[in-house]
């Protein structure tokens, strides 16, 4: 299996920006955010922080239970589609996930129309992204490497140092009674079986688990 890889906030990552826009004040809180509930917790802090703003839009992109991300927006009060939705396209178009932003916004007495809201709340998301530090994320997949201990302490010397390190990252190690077993996550499962044997002269055995996210 071939990794790939995705975008997200680094974790507790949680920037703050403002902008202002015929006086009136957008303020842009972008978060790491793991769960709705996380998300719905980032909504709650600003509307108790900013009790007095006429708006506290939000949008976010969380991980889904076994399928695609789960995306919301909301306009809280504003014309539809012209707060959450252009939230939400600064976060995708980013290609972040993982994610969760509220905008609040003070009316300054001008009305901005439908085109200058749009652009305002996408714009104050997307100068908070650009301070939000992001992590990379890596989907490999997890493997359970056995071998005898005669082979075990070679084995584990090549997945964490030698040249077979580049095949796996090695996330836990047991030396059991009837040998060692030595967790990785791999890039290319095919490649590290192959070293796996040539290493344990045929005695080694690699058990795919699942995928595993690593965040780098």
């Amino acid at each position: 299996m071939s990794e790939s890889e995705a975008l997200r906030p680094a974790p507790g990552a949680r920037v703050e920006t403002e902008l202002v826009e015929k006086r009136s004040r957008f303020i842009a809180v972008v978060a790491r955010a793991d769960s709705e509930d996380e998300a719905r917790e980032l909504a709650t802090e600003a509307r108790a922080a900013h009790p007095q703003a006429r708006h506290h839009c939000t949008a976010w992109v969380l991980p889904g239970t076994g399928g695609p991300d789960v995306l919301h927006s909301s306009d809280d009060g504003e014309p539809s589609g012209t707060a959450g939705r252009p939230m939400l396209d600064r976060l995708t178009g980013a290609g972040l996930g993982h994610v969760a932003a509220v905008v609040i916004r003070y009316f300054g007495g001008t009305l901005l129309g439908t085109g200058g809201l749009v652009r305002a709340y996408g714009d104050a998301v997307g100068q908070a992204l650009t301070e939000l530090p992001t992590v990379r994320v890596r989907t490999l997949t997890a493997c359970a490497v056995t071998a005898s201990h005669a082979a075990g302490a070679r084995l584990e010397s090549e997945l964490r140092s030698g040249p077979t390190s580049s095949l796996a990252e090695v996330l836990d190690v047991a030396w059991l009674p009837d040998g060692v077993r030595i967790d990785v996550a791999s890039p290319d499962v095919a490649a590290l079986a192959t070293r796996v044997a040539e290493l344990t002269a045929g005695e080694g055995r690699l058990t795919e688990i699942g995928p595993h996210e690593l965040e780098v």
